[in-house]
């Protein structure tokens, strides 16, 4: 899903590793790593990630994108919740996640 979504911007690229973010890294000479926070308990975790990253690699380096205010609020598990009570989920992820979800709830 996460390809399907991004696949018109050309400067985006979608993978999966089994490895540590680090060891991924590295491999692929990549420096920067983005992670997108929602709120303080979103930074604190994120922040003591980022601090052993660093320690693993002095060379890479990550930073912090808050989200749109919209979004502040949703939880993936709030989300999955409403969704297995077949609730609405527009407005909340896009068409795609929001079927997906729809076709697996409904499958139960």
């Amino acid at each position: 899903m996460v390809k399907e979504l991004v696949k018109e911007h050309n400067n985006v690229s979608v993978s999966v590793c089994g490895s540590l973010i680090v060891d991924y890294m590295k491999l692929n000479g990549i420096k920067l790593l983005v992670r997108g926070l929602r709120g303080l308990e979103d930074f604190s975790y994120e922040f003591e990630l980022s601090m052993m990253n660093r320690t693993l690699d002095p060379d890479i380096e990550t930073i912090f994108m808050t989200t749109d205010p919209e979004f502040f609020v949703i939880r993936s598990s709030s989300i999955k919740e409403l969704a297995s009570f077949n609730g609405n989920l527009h407005g909340m992820v896009p068409p795609l996640v929001a079927k997906a979800l729809k076709d697996k709830y409904t499958e139960k």
